[in-house]
């Protein structure tokens, strides 16, 4: 006699217990993760690691790859009324045949236990082993025609399900980015409050021996885990960081300057490099030398403008001369050349010296996002400016926010500026 392991699918749990139950184990695991990782981990990064981690995958059938077998069994035929039997009150068993149908699948096989909100008075019964799904049809004179109903209506079955848990389960996985988001958000702030009122102490910060617990498994997984983004466990020291507000203003005082340039071309069209770059630093210095920050500006080795917190370079600006797609990327190299992990904001001003300015605005961003540390597009603050995330070179989970200014600055002939952009 075989033994069948068949059990109702789309019974075991409601969708709405599911729903809660991923949702609060990856809060856990976000409020539990390791505390200097989770601060020396890019935010994105770290988002889209939780929402692998947490997504549920509603299994799709591979109909095409359906094969069929048979094998003789013993079927129990206490209850058929048609037959004679002594004793109904235990099984009665007869040579029979057993169809088995498999039917492979990709996805979260328990979600064959889910019941979604939507659903019908008979449940579909099913073998769920890894990867594969196995119908049962046992009898004793069994025909094809009678093989093939049972198949098509217990498919059908199961495919109403998957297609009802799919509308559910999308919910979900789209609202676990933002979630986790602002998850970490929390934690992030939480632990560099608490590292701040420590060190406002005055006393030495103790070495902890230990680490913090990892999460625990939820019920409902991929096949293929992903990995959390490499990050150090080293303890966590904040870096000195120019504010997005004066990140932005630094910018509008280059355009401002620009925009002269663009207007009064006469006035600088005999001026060299540094005699144009003058122009830039004498601008920023008037809006942020004796700043009550520390924050000073200068010009030294390869680098246009910087600027230098306690001898840290937090921003950096390189001058180009256009000179197509191609040395544009090399530029951005130069420029994540240039950059330490500490450096997080940089600029591109970029200067066109050809009749054609409209091609060259429309070939900024391809050509930025066909780059290979290229992570997304931030804003597009005017027609002549955008603004991009890139990774570091040396450290994916460091991003750095990358802003190119382009304007039409007519020139008399190349200076050193191009020379430079062929390095």
């Amino acid at each position: 006699m075989s033994q069948y392991r068949l059990k109702n699918l789309f019974s075991e749990v409601q969708w709405s217990t599911v729903a809660e139950q991923q949702e609060q184990e990856m809060r856990n695991e976000i409020a539990n993760y390791n505390g200097n990782k989770l601060l020396n981990t890019d935010l994105e990064n770290l988002t889209k690691y939780f929402e692998q981690q947490y997504q549920i995958v509603v299994p799709t059938l591979k109909e095409e790859e359906i094969v069929a077998d048979q094998q003789e069994t013993s079927v129990d035929v206490s209850l058929d009324q048609m037959r004679c039997i002594s004793d109904r009150t235990k099984p009665f068993y007869v040579p029979g045949t057993l169809v088995e149908i498999t039917i492979p699948y990709e996805g979260d096989g328990k979600a064959f236990n889910i019941c979604p909100h939507a659903f019908i008075l008979s449940s579909p019964r099913a073998e769920v082993r890894d990867n594969i799904l196995i119908i049962k049809i046992s009898g004793t004179s069994l025909t094809p025609e009678e093989v093939r109903s049972q198949i098509d209506e217990t498919l059908s079955e199961i495919k109403y399900y998957l297609e009802e848990l799919r509308r559910n389960i999308e919910q979900l996985n789209d609202s676990l980015p933002k979630i986790a988001r602002e998850a970490i958000k929390k934690r992030r702030e939480k632990l560099l409050k608490d590292q701040n009122l420590v060190a406002s102490l005055g006393f030495p910060l103790k070495k902890r021996s230990n680490v913090p617990l990892t999460y625990t498994v939820p019920e409902i997984r991929r096949k293929i885990q992903p990995k959390p983004p490499v990050a150090s466990t080293a303890p966590y020291e904040p870096e000195p960081e120019l504010s997005m507000e004066n990140y932005n203003h630094i910018l509008k005082v280059i355009e401002n300057m620009a925009l002269v340039m663009e207007r009064s071309p006469s006035a600088f069209i005999n001026m060299d490099e540094e005699s144009l770059r003058s122009h830039f630093l004498v601008q920023l210095n008037g809006h942020f030398e004796g700043n009550a920050t520390g924050e000073t500006f200068n010009y030294g080795g390869k680098t246009d403008i910087l600027i230098r917190v306690d001898n840290k370079n937090i921003f950096i600006g390189e001058c180009k001369f256009w000179g197509g797609q191609k040395k544009l990327t090399e530029t951005l190299d130069q420029i994540l050349d240039y950059s330490s992990w500490r450096d997080t904001k940089v600029a591109v001003i970029l200067f066109n010296r050809n009749k054609n300015f409209s091609s060259v605005i429309e070939s900024i961003t391809p050509t930025v996002e066909a780059y290979p540390n290229y992570k997304k597009t931030l804003a597009k603050p005017s027609e002549t400016s955008f603004s991009y995330a890139i990774r570091h070179r040396d450290d994916p989970n460091r991003e750095m926010i990358l802003t190119i200014l382009a304007f039409d600055v007519p020139t008399q002939s190349r200076s050193s500026f191009e020379s430079r952009s062929e390095q």
